[in-house]
């Protein structure tokens, strides 16, 4: 594969992802919002945060390595934002230890399992294909799934013991995921910036 090759296959794949993604975070804010939950937040925002990586990557494909790597960075930043809300809203919590009901967190977590399971099966095939970029948005996919899992126990603890905790520790583990993948991410960025000088070389 050259500098510029992506696969034309990975763009409706992209497209399909960010849709999802978009989707299901007008769903899982609403429900956050309405039970108080931490991590159901910081996770609708993990939603948003990836419909618009899919979409900065099928903008930036065909690009060469040099504005893939850039475009990385970006990339690595972004994916930051939902460790910031996730921050925040843990921060407020704890002036507010009411815990969130747990059905709805049960339920909304299980749904958004399916929608990352189905998001990251997509990605698989081209995690490597196009260096920082496609592996922000398969690394960002495969993490949900974790955070999902995370979120569903969390909902059958809190039905469990009614506190607020399970709820506050999923939400700030959540933001833990997304920083560790910037960090990968911007491996990634730095290794494309080095290939590029090489080849320029």
């Amino acid at each position: 594969m050259d500098e510029h090759g992506s696969g034309p296959s990975l763009r409706p794949v992209v497209v399909r992802v960010a849709g999802l993604n978009l989707a299901y975070f007008g769903i899982e804010i609403a429900v956050a919002l309405a039970i108080g939950s931490v991590a159901l937040l910081a996770d609708s925002l993990d939603f948003l945060e990836d419909a618009a990586i899919n979409l900065l990557i099928f903008a930036g494909l065909g690009w060469s390595l040099r504005n893939r790597a850039r475009l990385g960075t970006a990339l690595a930043f972004i994916l930051l934002v939902p460790a910031i809300g996730a921050a925040w809203a843990a921060y407020e919590k704890v002036a507010d230890m009411t815990p969130p009901a747990p059905l709805p967190l049960t339920l909304t977590g299980i749904g958004a399992l399916l929608v990352n399971l189905a998001c990251a099966l997509m990605l698989a095939r081209h995690r490597e294909g196009s260096g920082s970029l496609t592996r922000a948005a398969y690394l960002s996919a495969r993490n949900d799934v974790a955070a999902n899992i995370a979120i569903i126990l969390a909902g059958l603890a809190t039905a469990v013991t009614l506190s607020p905790w399970p709820d506050l520790v999923v939400g700030l583990g959540i933001a833990v995921l997304n920083a560790d993948s910037a960090v990968d991410i911007l491996k990634a960025a730095h290794a494309e910036r080095r290939a590029a000088a090489e080849a320029r070389a």
